[in-house]
């Protein structure tokens, strides 16, 4: 039986990209995918949003190792960057790679997996090259390859954070000096110290400079509509976020690998992609100027509707001050045919002073004004999405009534709805000890926005009761199969079950013919605009 290996996805769409990708290398080098109980390695991809997602990334990891002690873990993520000394801890993980080494965590993996820990540092002396950044990094983040290593053995951390000295010499407190046999090669002392000392080694620094995985070819896959990530990184500094600590600042990848990208999915096949980001909407500000217009995210979409033959286009959340005039137009232009009805607009408060105290670059009535713009574009039949956040600190019973008429006022036809948590190391985190909101709000608040929502995402679904819509088929539930449906999502966002069998990734024209009792479109068997070819 071959080797095999598992990864587990935590937190957002752009993560799951980074969890796609590494499962993609794995692939490519040979290994089988598998459960987590039978694995030879399992990949934890970690979110660190809130506590919760902290401690459900623990909670995973725990259970991994109870049920497969053999298996060797490798936790990456977010929070693997903001806590790595306490996962590297944890019974059973064998390395732990921040975001800003992502890039090494499926060769990390494969070493892991294919020769155990021993194996794995003997390839490292042998002079296995860790993965270094690809050619569309920038010759300074190639310098900061060449000039320091790769891995870290920190008990305790430096005073100065994440990296290493100039010298390149270990933390005080070290078992051993970190010694670089060649540029991007850590010799297996420096392993060794670490894993003699109980805890597994650390790939991790500030520079973020190998942070985008260099992916195999995006294929409609496991993933009917898989997420090319785009952009990585965040500015923001949002009182509430630890993204520009987890994640560092924005980053873009350059047009001419997104454009390889999209034709070879096209070319296998495939028919939804979607682009996604940390901030997607920044992609190409950090690039160098391709002459006139300036680069940006409007200027790529409309270039792969130009230069490739991707039948449609899906972006995922982007800030309301990043739908600027161009990228609405194309919203217009080629909104419900090649470019998705569906818009996601970070809310988080409907309340001007918690907008101000969360430091968010826009106020209700801008998001009012972009709604309008953007409902004026694609016609009703935009299905409209929001991130709310309940019980910011010092969020009064007022601003919450602020949030929730906001709320009712917009045609939102879903909510992403979540309590805050405080971050330690951000404003936020300050701000709650100074002024709480009482858990019984909290609760309180959370369910009028979950009861808003539920009516109005029911609202926005029975619109298309009776009407003709193009969806494209998913890989369905083995409990809907035998139901004789195919699940299938339509243009423009929504749930729905198609009478009939249909294989996965084919564009299907519908007629909705009622809701279940869930709120999912359920629909006559479709014909399809194209056919699947995978």
């Amino acid at each position: 039986m071959g080797l095999a290996f598992h990864v587990e996805n935590f937190g957002c769409r752009a993560a799951r990209a980074d969890g796609e990708a590494v499962s993609d290398r794995l692939r490519a080098a040979g290994l089988g995918e598998g459960q987590t109980s039978t694995a030879d390695v399992v990949v934890v991809n970690t979110c660190s949003v809130t506590a919760e997602a902290d401690r459900a990334a623990r909670a995973f990891i725990r259970r991994a190792h109870r049920l497969n002690p053999e298996a060797r873990i490798v936790v990456t993520g977010c929070y693997a960057q903001r806590e790595p000394e306490k996962l590297a801890g944890m019974p059973g993980v064998a390395a732990v790679v921040g975001n800003s080494h992502k890039a090494l965590a499926p060769e990390i993996a494969l070493n892991l997996a294919r020769d155990g820990a021993a194996g794995a540092l003997q390839g490292v002396e042998k002079g296995v090259p860790l993965r270094s950044i690809g050619e569309e990094h920038s010759p300074e983040a190639k310098a900061h390859v060449d000039s320091f290593g790769f891995m870290r053995g920190l008990r305790p951390p430096p005073p100065s954070g994440f990296g290493f000295s100039a010298a390149c010499k270990a933390p005080e407190g070290s078992p051993s000096p970190l010694e670089l046999t060649s540029p991007g090669l850590v010799t297996i002392q420096s392993l060794l110290a670490s894993s003699a000392s109980g805890s597994a080694p650390i790939w991790a620094d500030d520079r973020f400079a190998h942070s985008f995985i260099g992916e195999t070819q995006l294929l409609p896959g496991a993933q009917t509509r898989p997420n090319l990530k785009i952009q990585e990184g965040c500015g923001n500094r949002c009182t509430f976020c630890v993204i520009p600590e987890t994640r560092g600042p924005s980053r873009s990848l350059p047009a001419a690998s997104i454009l390889r990208q999209v034709e070879g999915f096209v070319a296998a096949g495939g028919n939804e992609l979607v682009l996604s980001g940390i901030n997607l909407g920044r992609w190409g500000r950090d690039l160098p100027p391709a002459g006139e217009p300036r680069l940006s995210l409007a200027r790529l979409v409309r270039q792969i509707f130009s230069d490739t033959a991707l039948p449609r286009l899906r972006l995922s959340s982007i800030e309301p001050m990043d739908w600027d005039g161009d990228l609405i137009a194309l919203l217009c232009e080629f909104g419900g045919t090649r470019f998705a009805r569906h818009a996601h607009l970070p809310l988080q408060s409907g309340s001007d002073t918690v907008l101000r105290r969360m430091h968010r670059r826009y106020r209700p009535w801008h998001y009012a004004e972009k709604v309008a713009a953007l409902l004026e574009a694609a016609g009703p039949e935009l299905t409209l999405g929001a991130d709310v956040m309940v019980g910011f600190p010092g969020e009064t019973d007022r601003e919450f009534q602020e949030t929730l008429e906001l709320v009712r006022a917009l045609p939102f036809g879903y909510l992403h709805l979540f309590p805050f948590s405080p971050r330690p190391g951000t404003p936020g985190w300050a701000l709650h000890a100074q002024s709480p909101v009482s858990a019984a709000a909290v609760v309180e608040r959370m369910a009028a926005l979950r009861a808003l929502a539920a009516e109005k995402s029911e609202t926005h679904r029975r619109r298309f009761m009776g009407r003709a819509m193009e969806a494209i088929t998913l890989h369905t539930p083995v409990s809907l199969e035998a139901k004789g449906r195919t699940a299938a999502l339509t243009e423009n966002y929504l749930p729905v079950e198609i009478e009939g069998q249909l294989p996965a990734n084919c564009l299907v024209q519908l007629h909705i013919e009622g809701l279940t009792s869930e709120a999912i479109l359920v629909a006559s068997s479709g014909h399809p605009v194209r056919e699947s070819i995978v």
